[in-house]
């Protein structure tokens, strides 16, 4: 496959091995990181090298982000989310995805192609992780600006690191 966008670093390599405790399956690239630099979200090429097609194009890989969305879906957040957000706004963010992805497809490719939106899936909600690597990574995603809300609920920012607490100084000295 002949890429025409800039791959991961070595470095980004290894860090996304570790997180992901393998090696990805295709070339990537990081497109979002953490305050301290470190990986939170990777792009994936939408085809393999042998060609077979990579549904999953934006792939949350930031360790405490992944624990944290796990953590809201362990809850029952992808139900409560289906509630709450309008079914038309996730189709729309489903297809901008799949154009997205086809858009990063090589010229002429007669192959067999990706399908589904985001999180594979085209009409609702399956994984909250995808929802939200796709709107990090800047897709504007309904589902993903819901899941950042929640995890402000839970005092959490959005790569999963908690929320710095102010305090009251004088109830920190014990004078009340």
């Amino acid at each position: 496959m002949t890429d025409r966008r800039p791959q991961a670093s070595d470095d980004d390599v290894v860090a996304v091995e570790r997180l992901l405790g393998r090696r990805p399956q295709g070339a990537f690239r990081v497109v979002v990181r953490d305050h301290a630099g470190a990986p939170v979200v990777i792009e994936n090429e939408p085809l393999l090298e042998d060609g077979t097609p990579m549904p999953t194009r934006y792939w949350l890989v930031g360790r405490e982000a992944v624990l944290a969305v796990s953590r809201l879906e362990s809850s029952g957040a992808i139900g409560r989310a289906r509630a709450e957000i309008p079914p038309d706004a996730v189709i729309e963010s489903h297809e901008r995805y799949a154009a997205a992805r086809a858009r990063a497809l090589p010229v002429g490719w007669t192959g067999p192609l990706p399908s589904g939106g985001v999180g594979g899936t085209r009409v609702s909600i399956k994984c909250l992780h995808a929802h939200l690597a796709w709107h990090l990574a800047g897709g504007g995603d309904p589902v993903g600006a819901w899941v950042i809300d929640r995890l402000a609920e839970a005092g959490v920012d959005r790569f999963g690191h908690r929320l710095a607490v102010e305090t009251n100084d004088k109830m920190d000295e014990g004078t009340l």
